[in-house]
């Protein structure tokens, strides 16, 4: 790999890291359909390998959301033990399993979730509580459920929580991408250790796509507590109908 294209794997890793931040997800939905559709990478591949950037953009980005919001670590913990177990089952699966599957049924919860948080804002004014009210069993099932399909996809859980924990949960987007995004730290490690071991990751793509991700991530953050809720919430739906458009034509 030469500088040139060294540099542009940072540049890319800081704009992932700058929208990782802003919907707390850590970047790995576009940075997937970016490395199949500009680097010519199969699914598992480009899942390995985003993977190397979302990991350290999660770590980044929970610890900027905890000193903004003050999460709950009971609640984090809870989460995050669940989405462990499952991730590694998931991301086992998912070496085994056929790519063009794996991409269609995505895509079609990522958009059937774009459109139920379009009608939830149609129908509610409200932004949503801060703390939460639901049973431990609840928060078990979502930390089983977003862990399992973060480990399948590759994209780790938040992406999946998050709208989950407005919509059934009704927190604020905010508290929502925090919560989401520390069950997304075990569940995003096992599964990296997973492609790892089964030898789906490009390292060197990987590194430089990191490294830029980490410069940026924090700024992501600071601009998500600086929108409005309802606006953030209605960018994060839309993010989710343009992440499922380009993993279909990935």
């Amino acid at each position: 790999m030469d500088i040139i294209e060294i540099i542009g794997n940072l540049v890319l890793g800081g704009l992932l890291g700058l929208v990782g931040g802003i919907f707390g997800i850590g970047g790995g939905l576009i940075a997937i359909p970016a490395l199949g559709i500009f680097f010519g990478l199969d699914q598992q591949l480009a899942q390995g390998t985003a993977l190397v950037m979302v990991v350290p953009n999660v770590l980044m980005s929970c610890w900027r959301y905890y000193q903004r919001n003050k999460i709950n670590w009971r609640h984090a913990l809870l989460l995050a033990s669940f989405s462990f177990a499952l991730a590694w089952v998931g991301a086992k699966i998912a070496v085994g399993l056929d790519n063009q599957q794996m991409r269609s049924i995505f895509v079609v919860f990522l958009v059937v979730l774009s459109v139920w948080t379009f009608i939830q804002l149609r129908l509610s004014r409200s932004e949503g509580q801060d703390h939460v009210t639901q049973p431990w069993y609840a928060l078990a099932g979502l930390g089983s459920f977003s862990g399992f399909v973060g480990g399948l996809f590759g994209v780790g859980g938040a992406v999946v929580a998050t709208p989950i924990l407005t919509l059934f949960f009704g927190l604020t987007q905010v508290l929502a991408q925090g919560l989401s995004l520390s069950l997304a730290i075990p569940s995003t490690s096992v599964t990296l250790f997973t492609y790892a071991i089964h030898d789906q990751i490009n390292w060197t793509m990987g590194i430089p796509l990191a490294i830029g991700g980490i410069l940026t991530v924090s700024y992501g953050v600071k601009i998500a507590h600086a929108m409005p809720q309802r606006l953030l919430r209605k960018l994060f739906a839309g993010f989710l109908l343009v992440s499922a458009v380009l993993l279909f034509n990935s």
